[in-house]
């Protein structure tokens, strides 16, 4: 853990001064430059730093920048939904959140939530399965198919008697949302909870998060759902084009 403060201590001081000499930043963390050192070589071996060749000076490098992308992407789809989550949550006066993946799971990165939502509680952060949310579904329906055989292959977790694990099965759905544009889940992840999720693509057409819906089962019940469906689907349709996706865009699947 000691390795570890040094290392970000390192990165937060070159941040502040940009190109530093060995000795500066030693001083600086007050530590022997032998320590320092080695966090360098580190750092720099994974392209977090770099060396000038020149002067022998240090500056933060571009895989840095690499791994700020992602938390920028997903600060932009904020940027971009925001408005229009909203509007969808004051329309159906449920719960709207926004999707992310984040390794095998989805994390919600914004929650718009109407005055008359009987549902108070904030979900921003959220880790949520895959299999078994109407976001993941649709995150995993887009995915590659070797990387959903992967994660199939895996023992899917029954949240509730509702929660599919079969994997043919969930082939099946992930057809059907590909093809009408939403899916959706029934009490899968908990009791008493339904939800509409859809795509948000990028401008190249790969999708980058899900816009989803969610509310009690007796407000969202199933054949509700697919007027939720095309609402939600709308929604994602929005932020899409405001990323500059237009339908027929090719993408990397």
């Amino acid at each position: 853990m000691q390795s570890v403060d040094r290392a970000v201590s390192v990165m937060e001081f070159l941040s502040r001064q940009g190109l530093s000499s060995l000795t500066e930043i030693a001083n600086e963390l007050d530590i022997h430059k032998s320590t320092v050192y080695r966090l360098l070589a580190t750092l720099e071996y994974r392209g977090i730093v770099e060396q000038d060749p020149d002067t022998e000076r240090y500056r933060l490098g571009f895989g840095l920048a690499a791994m700020a992308g992602s938390v920028t992407a997903d600060l932009d789809i904020v940027r971009h939904s925001r408005g229009i989550c909203q509007s969808l949550s004051d329309e159906t006066e449920e719960t709207v959140t926004l999707e992310v993946l984040e390794g095998n799971e989805a994390v919600i990165i914004h929650q718009s939530i109407s005055s008359s939502s009987v549902l108070g509680a904030d979900w921003s952060g959220s880790h949520t399965p895959l299999h078994c949310t109407a976001s993941g579904k649709v995150l995993m329906a887009h995915m590659p198919s070797r990387r959903v055989n992967g994660l199939l292959r895996k023992q899917l977790e029954a949240k509730t008697d509702n929660t599919i694990v079969e994997p043919d099965h969930l082939r099946e759905q992930f057809q059907e949302i590909r093809e009408s544009g939403y899916g959706y889940t029934v009490e899968e992840l908990e009791v008493g909870l339904n939800a509409v999720g859809a795509p948000i693509h990028a401008s190249d057409g790969n999708v980058v998060g899900a816009v989803s819906l969610s509310g009690p089962a007796f407000r969202l019940p199933l054949e509700s759902i697919p007027d939720y469906g095309r609402l939600t689907a709308g929604a994602g349709s929005d932020i899409s084009r405001r990323f500059g996706y237009h339908r027929g865009a090719t993408t990397g699947r």
